[in-house]
């Protein structure tokens, strides 16, 4: 697993791996990713579905209870195709434009 930091957010992605083992090791590596906005790059997974991004929900809901953004990153799923309560763009740079929309709305209380 890779954890590229920038700042308070970091990049994850992984490589050669299925999505569970994935899934699995983000986890157990999330106890000191907890306080930064969590970038989840998936271009590794050529044939995601809508219902593995929803694998992916409990978490994205538990990190944003916590005041801090959870974004996957796939143009293998529509964002149209998924809840409101996850956050999924097409590029790394949607993402981080993504983080920087959602904390000028907390810090606004929006």
């Amino acid at each position: 697993m890779v954890f590229n930091n920038e700042g308070n957010t970091t990049i994850v992605l992984q490589e050669k791996v299925s999505l569970k083992v994935f899934i699995e090791n983000l986890l157990s590596a999330y106890p000191r990713l907890k306080n930064d906005h969590l970038i989840i790059n998936l271009f590794s997974f050529n044939s995601l579905k809508t219902g593995d991004i929803l694998e992916f929900l409990d978490l994205s809901n538990t990190h944003r209870a916590s005041g801090k953004s959870f974004v996957l990153v796939t143009d293998a799923i529509s964002y149209d195709e998924v809840p409101d309560e996850i956050c999924v763009v097409p590029s790394i740079q949607e993402a981080r434009d993504m983080i920087e929309m959602e904390e000028i709305e907390r810090d606004l209380d929006l």
